[in-house]
C-alpha cells in the first residue's frame, strides 16, 4: 500500500518509506487578490478556479496603451507613472543575426512520473499511481499546423545566437476545467515590458495575459550577456502552481558560430507534490520523472566534450552530484556536488575521461531517495 504523505510521521515506518513520502509541500497562491491555500489535493482546483475569474488588466489589450487605460491601471488617487503610458519598439536582429521562430503551445497532457514502475537503482517496485494532468509547453510546426514534438515535461529546449532575436510564437491552447491565462516568461535573454510574459495585476502589459484561445508573438534579444542557458516558465496569474505542474522550458544562448559541446543535456530539478498533482505522495524528478530507468539517461563517449545543465525548477535547493566526476565552477575550483537554487541554472562541463555506469542524483537524501536520482553511461 502506498504511504499517505498528509498522514502523521511514525517513526516505526523505515527509513525509505519516509524519504520517499517526503513533504507535502503546501504553499499559498495569490490570485486575484484572493490569497488560496494549497495544502492536500484537490485545492488546485480552487486556485484554477480563482485564476479563470482574473479580469484582463487595462494595459493588457494592446502594445499601444492610451492616456485612458494607463489612467485606470493606476490606483485612485494616485497620478499616473510615465511607465504606464510608454510604448515600445518590437526589437530586430543585429547585423549578422537572424530571427529565430519558434510556435510554442501551452496544453495539458496525461503525465506518467514512473512508467516503468520501478526504481533501477534498487531494483524495486514503486508501488501506486503516478499519472497526473499536466500543463505543459509543446512546439508546433510554423502556424501551429500540427505538433513539432510530443506535450511533455520539460517544453522544447529553444535555441539561437548572440545576434539573433528570438521571436516566440504563443498560443494558449489550455481548455476545460485548466483554461486560464498563462504566459512565457523567459531568463536571461532581453525584452522590453511588452515581451516580459509576467502579469502584475493593473500594471500587466500584452505578453503578460494570454487567455485560453488567444496568441501572442514575443521577441527577446540574444545579447552577448544573454549566453548561457535559462530557464523559461509560466508567469501569469496562476504561475506558481501552473509552473509547478509542468509548466517550463529551457533556452540556450550560443556566441556566433559555436557549434557547441559534443553531449548535452538539460536537467530540471524539481518536485511533484501532492497539491498541485492530485497524487497521494511527492514525487522528486528530473524533467517530470522520478527514479533511475525513468529520469532521463545521460550518454556519452570518452573524449567528448560534455555539457550538462542542471536548472532548479521548485521551492528547494538541490545539490547535484555524478558518481566519477568532477569539474571546475565560475571560480575555478573543482567541484562535484554543487548546490543549485530556485529557477538557477548551474552547469557541469568536462572532458569525459572516465567510461562505466555512473550515477547522477541529488545529494539532499531525502531528493535522492523519493526519486531524484538517474544514470549517466559512459563508453
Amino acid at each position: 500500500m502506498t504511504p499517505d504523505p498528509l498522514e502523521p510521521f511514525d517513526p516505526t515506518t523505515s527509513r525509505r518509506r519516509f524519504l520517499q513520502v517526503g513533504a507535502v509541500g503546501a504553499f499559498i497562491c495569490t490570485i486575484g487578490g484572493k490569497d488560496i491555500s494549497l495544502s492536500r489535493a484537490g485545492d488546485a482546483a480552487k486556485a484554477d478556479a480563482a485564476a479563470r475569474t482574473v479580469k484582463r488588466p487595462p494595459l493588457a489589450g494592446g502594445r499601444r496603451p492610451t492616456a485612458r487605460a494607463a489612467a485606470a491601471a493606476t490606483p485612485k488617487g494616485r497620478t499616473p507613472e510615465p511607465t504606464e503610458s510608454q510604448t515600445y519598439v518590437t526589437p530586430s536582429p543585429q547585423p549578422g543575426g537572424r530571427a529565430v521562430e519558434y510556435w510554442i503551445q501551452a496544453t495539458t497532457v496525461k503525465w506518467t512520473v514512473v512508467p516503468t514502475e520501478r526504481d533501477d537503482w534498487h531494483d524495486v517496485k514503486i508501488p501506486g499511481p503516478s499519472t497526473f494532468t499536466a500543463t505543459v509547453y509543446q512546439q508546433m510546426t510554423e502556424g501551429f499546423a500540427a505538433p513539432f514534438g510530443p506535450a511533455a515535461i520539460p517544453g522544447p529546449r529553444l535555441h539561437a545566437e548572440v545576434g539573433d532575436t528570438l521571436v516566440v510564437h504563443f498560443r494558449n491552447n489550455i481548455t476545460g476545467k485548466l483554461a486560464q491565462p498563462v504566459t512565457m516568461h523567459p531568463h536571461g535573454v532581453k525584452y522590453n515590458p511588452e515581451y516580459d510574459g509576467v502579469f502584475i495585476g493593473d500594471y500587466t502589459r500584452a505578453g503578460g495575459f494570454i487567455d485560453s484561445g488567444e496568441e501572442f508573438t514575443y521577441t527577446w534579444e540574444c545579447v552577448p550577456e544573454a549566453v548561457g542557458t535559462w530557464p523559461y516558465h509560466d508567469h501569469g496569474p496562476n504561475h506558481t502552481l501552473n509552473t509547478f505542474r509542468g509548466l517550463f522550458g529551457s533556452l540556450t544562448i550560443r556566441e556566433r558560430g559555436d557549434p557547441g559541446p559534443d553531449a548535452e543535456q538539460v536537467l530540471f530539478m524539481h518536485q511533484l507534490q501532492p497539491p498541485v498533482t492530485g497524487l497521494k505522495r511527492a514525487y522528486q524528478c528530473f524533467n517530470g520523472r522520478a527514479y533511475a530507468g525513468n529520469t532521463p539517461i545521460v550518454r556519452a563517449k570518452v573524449g567528448q566534450d560534455v555539457a550538462i545543465h542542471i536548472i532548479g525548477m521548485d521551492n528547494n535547493f538541490h545539490d547535484f552530484h555524478i558518481h566519477g566526476h568532477r569539474w571546475k565552477d565560475e571560480a575555478g575550483a573543482f567541484v562535484d556536488t554543487p548546490s543549485v537554487g530556485p529557477n538557477e541554472t548551474i552547469t557541469a562541463r568536462f572532458v569525459e575521461d572516465n567510461p562505466g555506469r555512473w550515477l547522477y542524483h541529488c545529494h539532499v537524501f531525502a531528493h535522492q531517495d523519493g526519486g531524484m536520482a538517474g544514470w549517466y553511461l559512459v563508453e
